[in-house]
């Protein structure tokens, strides 16, 4: 207190920031340690194969005879020229894009359907995600058994409602033949993609759905705009980013699988059902070409990385409008 009566407010030390006691309590050293696992993760599992195709695709190598020997470009021209390459590429696209085209409409009407409240409601959504859960070599195994030529219960039940068989609609034979004929083997292919990733688009728009606000919907409503309008102009453009993303991971799924192929119908009949993934494993690891197979598989790269840079710039220019 000063001699006039006036307290004086004694002068505030400076503070002095806290040295953390411990290397881990520091972000510079903490952040990297917790990357540092996910890094390994991808340079092991990811960047090591990459490399080992790049080196294997520019080379003559063999299961026979594994010194990487320099052959340039020599293995892109073959494989480029080669008529089975040329129909797995053209039956990946259109596995791809035709698959994740009828998906999206599939997953949007479940994803509207499933948002609503009705009787059975959790029953439903365990049977939508139920393939998604089940382990995709089984689920085609239960397929093949149902498009087998000989025994196929499809076939079976289109021959008991008087479908199937003679002066019928998909007569006179007693069976299909699903992956026999080039077109129906296709058709099944392509149906099993739809099978599969369904579930997870549908998981994903419905969480879309859920995260519309309420004010939205009430402000719709009280203008009197009906199922239509608010699907068309409020619900599906609030939605393309989710949808992007939906599809993202469909495309991803669908171009890189082998698994589908290989058990269904091994690329048959006559490499009509080959794909890009299944030719690869077919040429280089089947047919011992290590270099050609690697050369096949890095088509797979260039494809996905642009489809993914696509799709990603799509989802932020919606979001930034």
């Amino acid at each position: 207190m000063s001699v006039t009566g006036i307290p004086v407010r004694a002068p505030s030390l400076p503070k002095t920031k806290r040295q953390p006691r411990y290397l881990l309590e520091r972000e510079r050293v903490l952040g990297p340690l917790m990357l540092l696992p996910a890094i390994i993760y991808i340079v092991v599992l990811v960047g090591v194969p990459l490399a080992l195709a790049l080196a294997y695709s520019v080379s003559d190598v063999t299961v026979a005879d594994q010194s990487i020997d320099w052959v340039g470009l020599d293995n892109f021209r073959a494989v480029v020229k080669n008529s089975t390459f040329q129909k797995a590429l053209a039956n990946t696209f259109l596995f791809t894009i035709a698959s994740q085209v009828i998906v999206l409409v599939l997953a949007n009407i479940l994803a509207l359907v499933l948002s609503t409240d009705f009787h059975g409601k959790r029953l439903i959504r365990f049977l939508v995600l139920l393939p998604w859960t089940t382990p995709i070599a089984l689920g085609v195994i239960g397929w093949l058994w149902l498009l087998d030529s000989v025994y196929s219960p499809i076939d079976w039940t289109l021959r008991q409602i008087g479908l199937l068989g003679p002066d019928t609609l998909f007569g006179p034979a007693s069976n299909i033949y699903w992956l026999a004929k080039p077109d129906l083997a296709r058709l099944s292919v392509l149906l099993i993609h739809v099978w599969r990733t369904l579930p997870l688009a549908t998981v994903i728009l419905l969480a879309g759905l859920t995260a519309i606000p309420q004010d939205v919907k009430d402000a719709a409503n009280v203008d009197g705009a009906g199922f239509w309008r608010q699907l068309w102009f409020i619900r599906l453009p609030l939605l393309l980013p989710i949808m992007a993303v939906a599809v993202l991971y469909g495309m991803i799924f669908t171009f890189t699988d082998m698994t589908v192929v290989y058990i269904l119908t091994r690329g048959g009949p006559i490499d009509n059902t080959q794909v890009l993934a299944s030719w690869a494993f077919f040429k280089g690891v089947d047919g011992g070409d290590l270099a050609q197979g690697a050369a096949v598989a890095l088509f797979l790269f260039p494809v996905m990385a642009g489809m993914a840079v696509l799709m990603l710039r799509l989802a932020r220019r919606t979001e930034t409008s």
